[in-house]
């Protein structure tokens, strides 16, 4: 943590950790290189290494990379084998989403122990409204402080924070304090820290929409200010043009809001080569439903829409979903459903990706379900949530459906035969990357 204080403070003295914090009540707090880091917590042996999470198959995707493997040119969402081309000697690690969520969860308790309108964002980065706090913890630098001391020593993990007065800039400000720094941007300074900044520091702003900025002349947030809204609109169009021109002057009045609603939860497999065998194909959908089916139990939620996403060898894309009479949050119910929409579809060129996903989500307590004819009280519910236990207290491999179990073991050690003759699909099987 000793470094932190000198990270983000950036050539002007003005915006740092020791800023002046009047009425920069928003925070932004978000976790460095989260699943690299969290990796790296566990196996301390690769402490100051380049660390790559996902894309260790030919069709991987990078999901996360240490900043040993970013000064190599490494970022998320890259192809796994342009990730090894810039970084041969980094350390792929498979996903392992289950301890992330865990460690999101810790963290995020962290934050709701300071203030209650907490606005997560993703599994790492998460935005604060301290206003309500002040009395208690003192004013907002020093509850940042607080929190990145808190998280350091209860998970061992970093993470960088930016103070200021609106979403917008205190996002900014986390951004440029990375990594594990602090960032206040005086209220009274946001258009100095602002306009020397590049268009595409803008919150909204991608690639495609900076070069039709630029190519009008736009380089800076204080060109962009400047600008006649005609001109911006016939860059990026009416509504862009209205929200680009009140950030650009550093007005963002949007609310921190603590009630985030899922609407889905998925999950998705791509295969390091295409598929033609549909037998593969059902062992694919199972460990999807599980994985599916665990995630809504842990996030309190049932669902009624269960749908399937087929993606073919020449990227084409075919979804199909049924809606249930009841909600659901059993892995072998959204399993059945999915093969039988798999089943209808019957597409008979070789498959690229497949893909399950539970919609139209409620609260599980209080959620009503009728029993069909003839089935028992107790049945797959409880015995995934008696596995969900299992899994927590001893990992997600120790226990799962016979079907997926390897097949490479001696005949005398099996439970139950598999599918086929193939390696079963498992968390951190080399042949896929699970996303």
């Amino acid at each position: 943590m000793g470094r932190s204080q000198a990270i983000g403070q950036g050539r002007d003295p003005r915006f740092g950790p020791d800023a002046d914090d009047a009425g920069c009540t928003i925070l932004h707090v978000d976790m460095d290189a989260f699943f690299a880091s969290v990796e790296v917590r566990r196996r301390p042996e690769l402490q100051g290494k380049p660390v790559i999470v996902g894309g260790g198959g030919p069709r991987g995707v990078v999901s996360s990379a240490s900043y040993e493997a970013r000064r190599y040119g490494v970022r998320s969402a890259m192809p796994g084998m342009r990730a090894k081309a810039l970084c041969p000697q980094a350390v792929f690690l498979p996903v392992d989403f289950a301890a992330y969520n865990a460690a999101s969860a810790a963290v995020m308790q962290i934050f709701r122990d300071v203030t209650p309108l907490v606005e997560p964002l993703s599994l790492d980065e998460a935005f604060l409204d301290v206003a309500g706090a002040q009395r208690l913890l003192g004013n907002p630098a020093r509850i940042a402080r607080s929190i990145r001391q808190r998280i350091f020593a209860e998970q061992r993990l970093t993470c960088s924070v930016g103070v200021a007065a609106s979403k917008f800039v205190a996002k900014l400000g986390s951004t440029r304090a990375k990594p594990d720094g602090m960032m206040v941007i005086p209220a009274a300074d946001v258009l100095d820290f602002l306009h020397p900044l590049p268009v595409g520091a803008l919150w909204g702003v991608g690639d495609k929409a900076a070069a039709q900025l630029q190519r009008l002349g736009l380089m800076t947030v204080a060109d962009l200010a400047r600008a006649p809204l005609r001109m911006l609109r016939s860059a990026v169009g009416e509504a862009s043009a209205a929200h680009l021109h009140e950030l650009s002057w550093g007005r963002d009045p949007r609310r921190v809001v603590a009630e985030h609603e899922e609407k889905s939860i998925g999950a998705e497999l791509t295969y390091d080569t295409d598929v033609t065998d549909h037998t593969a194909v059902r062992r694919s959908m199972l460990a999807l439903s599980e994985k599916v089916g665990g995630r809504l139990r842990a996030s309190g939620h049932v669902g009624r829409t269960v749908s399937i996403k087929i993606r073919l060898a020449d990227f084409r894309t075919v979804s199909r979903s049924r809606t249930m009479r009841t909600t659901t949050d059993v892995a072998r119910e959204i399993f059945e459903i999915s093969w039988a929409l798999f089943q209808a579809l019957h597409p008979e060129d070789p498959i690229r990706l497949v893909g399950v996903r539970v919609d139209g989500l409620s609260a599980a307590a209080g959620a009503s379900r009728q029993l069909t004819l003839g089935e028992p009280e107790r049945g797959w519910r409880e015995a995934e949530a008696a596995a969900d236990a299992a899994a927590a207290r001893f990992g997600r491999s120790i226990v799962g459906p016979a079907s997926l179990l390897p097949t490479n073991r001696p005949p005398a050690d099996r439970k139950s035969p598999a599918l086929d003759g193939r390696p079963a699909f498992r968390p951190g099987n080399p042949l896929v990357d699970l996303r």
